[in-house]
């Protein structure tokens, strides 16, 4: 796979053509957007997949078939599909093209790489932000928690941030451990680490609020989500881009109206049209927005795409063109599981393809009922582990309540055949407890 002829109609797993509708170019940096493209296609529209990323670009082959280039086919496509940030200045050049267009801007690519812009953002539009400091300098931030003793977050600025297990939550109330932690960056990270965001730490439920911004508005429902991004069950361990999520739809809520509601007239100036998502603290008195994430959430998507019932060709097209749409969406209670092996979730080429390259991934379901293929390829009609994460494959349920929708996510995982693979067993644990409480704040 991976030549540019006859790579829209059909693909190897599906082997379906379809009815041409719309013409939909995805433009992705690791690979993260073969379901959405597998989607698309078999709603009938033609697709063309770019994989950015050197040590991606296997990922998906066998699956959906992919272009080398995303340049040559701007004029073909009807829709443009930006998947991950830092993609903002091309984006706002196919926008001033005409193009529909859903993805980054250099706003809105700004947000989340630089977190001090983005925590000055919250607060000019009107968000309670915690105190936070910005710092290109180890000794001057080790020099800060030393004179200022208590609990911090840390938080590397720009492409490090990246790699999610450098992100630390501190312990302890005099700040040693983020000292120790800021001496670890000075150590072994200097060189990639070129700007350290420190935030006050604040007790509370974590919870993240999320909708779809259309260059106008967002619409609705919003996606309230929590996120499990320790390793390990407990909450313990390094931290990961994410071990699993729950979730769900809203249409009202007075969180949405004191975080995601607010950025609407920055958003809308910076011709942004995509998924918004804003991590908070939550507590009695206040919210607290920590960070924005304005791309695809991993695995978000793959949550969001078993929870909207609405076809996704149409709902992306509305994005991409600023056109009202009524999106559809389950009721009730979704949750999703990662399916991971070593070196998830640290970075080791090496490592990978000492124990995880092709290793072949085995599933009891073959209609692959709520299990989203992430770093995957077919070959010679197998499943086999493609890229070099070790991030193999996301499982949602969906269900009326909590125990629904655990139940139906923990059968498709164990449907699930990978060696060494791992999971968390827990994800969800705090549901009950943490809804009522947001519940009683009033901000559910």
């Amino acid at each position: 796979m991976g030549n540019d002829t006859d790579v829209s109609c059909r693909t190897i797993l599906w082997g379906i053509e379809m009815a041409k509708t719309r013409k939909i170019l995805v433009i992705s940096h690791f690979g993260v957007s073969g379901e959405l493209c597998k989607r698309f296609l078999m709603e009938g529209n033609q697709v063309k997949y770019f994989i950015k990323d050197k040590n991606s670009k296997d990922i998906n082959d066998g699956l959906i078939a992919k272009v080398k280039s995303w340049e040559p086919h701007v004029e073909w496509a009807d829709l443009i599909i930006f998947d991950d940030a830092n993609f903002g200045k091309q984006a706002d050049m196919l926008r001033e093209m005409d193009k529909a267009v859903v993805g980054p801007c250099p706003y809105s690519d700004k947000l989340e790489m630089d977190r001090d812009f983005g925590q000055d953002e919250m607060d000019k539009a009107g968000m309670t932000v915690l105190p936070h400091w910005a710092f290109t300098s180890f000794d001057e931030a080790i020099d800060f928690v030393q004179a200022t003793p208590g609990r911090y977050v840390l938080k590397p600025n720009g492409i490090a941030q990246d790699e999610k297990c450098l992100t630390y939550v501190g312990k302890s109330e005099d700040g040693s451990d983020a000292i120790a932690m800021l001496e670890n960056y000075k150590k072994k990270w200097a060189t990639k680490i070129k700007s350290i965001h420190i935030q006050q730490f604040s007790k509370g439920v974590e919870v993240a609020i999320g909708a779809w911004f259309n260059g106008k508005e967002f619409i609705l429902p919003a996606c309230i989500n929590f996120e499990y991004k320790k390793m390990m069950n407990g909450d313990v361990g390094p931290s990961t881009g994410e071990m699993g999520t729950s979730c769900l739809w809203s249409h009202e809520s007075k969180l949405y109206d004191e975080t995601l509601a607010k950025m609407v007239p920055a958003l809308r100036a910076s011709g942004y049209s995509g998924y918004m998502d804003i991590n908070c603290i939550a507590t009695k008195e206040a919210i607290w927005p920590l960070e924005f994430t304005p791309r695809f959430g991993v695995p978000t998507i793959w949550l969001q795409m078993e929870g909207i019932k609405s076809k996704l060709g149409d709902f992306f097209e509305a994005l991409g063109t600023g056109s009202k749409f009524r999106l559809e969406t389950e009721s009730g209670v979704q949750i999703c599981v990662v399916v991971a092996v070593s070196p998830y979730p640290f970075e080791d080429p090496a490592a990978f393809d000492k124990y995880s390259k092709d290793k072949e991934v085995e599933f009891k379901d073959p209609e692959l009922s709520g299990i989203y293929l992430a770093d995957i390829k077919l070959v010679d009609g197998k499943f086999v582990l493609a890229g070099n994460s070790g991030y193999a494959c996301v499982c949602v349920g969906c269900g009326m309540t909590f125990e629904e929708a655990k139940e139906e996510v923990y059968k498709r995982v164990k449907s699930v055949s990978l060696p060494d693979m791992f999971y968390r067993t827990d994800i969800g644990h705090k549901w009950n407890k943490d809804r009522d409480l947001l519940g009683s704040w009033g901000w559910l």
